[in-house]
């Protein structure tokens, strides 16, 4: 059995997360082993699931890895829980494309056959809300639609009209509804999140969640549901025998936590043997490193912080030097250049690797899939070798010197030439998916190898 459910929503802000986020504590507080998973290209939200699980959670995402490595995602993750838990991304149908399904919360409940239940913001109608879930459901001849949970409903009285019309006319349950107010208010997405949930402080929060979710919802319901979904047994994708094992350090802290589980493991499948180490602790770089990884984050949270730990600075700096193999994706790239401009306007002195000056605006700078093709040779990717991410980010880079781009990169706006890259370091806006394209992590770890050898045949003579 591999129970499995997806939670859908009309759109963003319907409340997939709070429904998510009180169903994963609602389960763990029955018992049960619950996994959290997200669709789509998102670290924020598997943060809490996380959080409340104690499971990595994993994104799901059918564009990124394709149906295989999606699938391989979900079995990584879902092997001994009891029940799975799959946040969809904006609504339900909204993907890479207006014109298809492709990289949806739907194409996902498709390729793992698991049931869905529709999130629907019921605030202000009553007979209506039966019309949107009908829409949803004949949208798509594939469409797993199960149950329908109502949130922000008025009363009781208003949450049964709403359900009444649902069954009488989309043949689906309800399981159950929210009432406005009913549930704690998300906490802030952004500021200081990895450290407030690493002090416990929303604690309070996921048990009121929790609590709210086993007063209101059908909890055995949405289970059977969940347990209705097919037993399937996909098939594992094998790693490959790593040919070259070296040390591949990573950042990892409250500024720099971005990081896809599958990277990390893909990275130690690979032949990598991982150290961590915090750069706002202003620990030195792992001297045993044979290569560094700086995924994103929040370093514009912490910029004086980073600016000012010296010891992480001049140890990163030294070991440049001497030609580490680097590989940096959106807060790394941001800390490895000159300097970064927080919105009071502020500069702050970051590594001064890479000449560009970063700049943070209150706008979002960037969102959306990217498909990137690599134009030379890099520490990560040969030419011509193409990898799957996303962007998503609120500055902006002014580049001090000319330099060759390290890849094309494809949007649904165009595409254009970007990143950064010598023989040692490659750097960028976009978080890439290593299980979008495995020789990346293979690529890297042979990269470090080299770095060792050489080294260690320098130190002989």
């Amino acid at each position: 059995m591999n129970p499995r459910i997806v939670i859908a929503g009309t759109g963003s802000g319907s409340g997939k997360t709070t429904v998510t986020v009180g169903l994963l504590q609602a389960f763990k507080n029955k018992g049960l082993q619950a996994q959290g998973f997200k669709c789509g290209p998102d670290y924020i939200d598997p943060s809490y699931h996380t959080a409340v699980t104690g499971r990595a959670s994993r994104n799901t995402d059918s564009w990124m890895l394709g149906e295989e490595g999606m699938k391989d995602v979900f079995r990584r993750g879902s092997g001994d829980a009891d029940i799975s838990v799959i946040e969809g991304v904006m609504g339900m149908y909204d993907g890479k494309s207006p014109t298809s399904d492709q990289g949806s919360t739907a194409e996902v409940s498709q390729m793992l056959e698991a049931p869905v239940i529709l999130v629907v913001n019921i605030s202000s109608m009553a007979r209506s809300a039966a019309a949107i879930v009908k829409g949803f459901q004949s949208l798509s001849d594939s469409s797993r639609i199960a149950g329908v949970l109502l949130n922000m409903a008025g009363s009781e009285g208003h949450a049964k009209l709403c359900q009444t019309a649902i069954e009488q006319e989309c043949n689906v349950p309800v399981v159950g509804f929210l009432l406005r107010g009913d549930a704690p208010a998300i906490p802030e997405r952004h500021l200081g999140l990895i450290p407030a949930i690493e002090r416990g402080e929303l604690d309070s929060f996921f048990a009121e969640l929790g609590t709210v979710m086993a007063e209101r919802i059908d909890l055995d319901r949405i289970y059977e549901i969940a347990a209705s979904a097919p037993d399937r047994e996909w098939p594992v994708r094998k790693p490959v025998e790593p040919k070259h094992h070296a040390v591949i350090a990573v950042a990892y802290d409250a500024a720099f936590n971005f990081y896809y589980p599958e990277n990390l493991e893909l990275l130690e499948e690979s032949g990598a043997e991982l150290v961590y180490f915090k750069p706002l602790a202003d620990e030195p770089l792992p001297s045993q490193a044979d290569g560094l990884y700086i995924g994103g984050g929040f370093p514009e949270e912490f910029a004086e912080e980073l600016a000012g730990n010296q010891k992480t600075k001049t140890s990163i700096r030294e070991a440049l030097k001497e030609k580490l193999p680097v590989y940096a994706e959106c807060g790394g790239y941001m800390y490895l250049g000159d300097t970064l401009t927080t919105t009071d306007g502020i500069p702050h002195e970051m590594l001064g690797i890479i000449p560009v000056a970063v700049t943070m605006q209150t706008k979002l700078a960037s969102l959306g899939y990217r498909e990137i093709t690599a134009l030379d040779d890099s520490v990560i990717m040969r030419r011509g070798t193409v990898a799957k991410g996303h962007e998503f980010h609120y500055s902006t880079a002014e580049e001090k010197a000319d330099w060759p781009p390290h890849h094309e990169v494809k949007a649904m706006r165009g595409t254009k030439q970007e990143g950064y890259y010598t023989d040692h370091i490659t750097a960028g806006y976009t978080h890439l998916h290593f299980g979008s394209n495995p020789s990346i992590p293979a690529r890297f770890v042979e990269k470090a190898a080299a770095w060792r050898e050489k080294k260690e045949n320098k130190q002989q003579v």
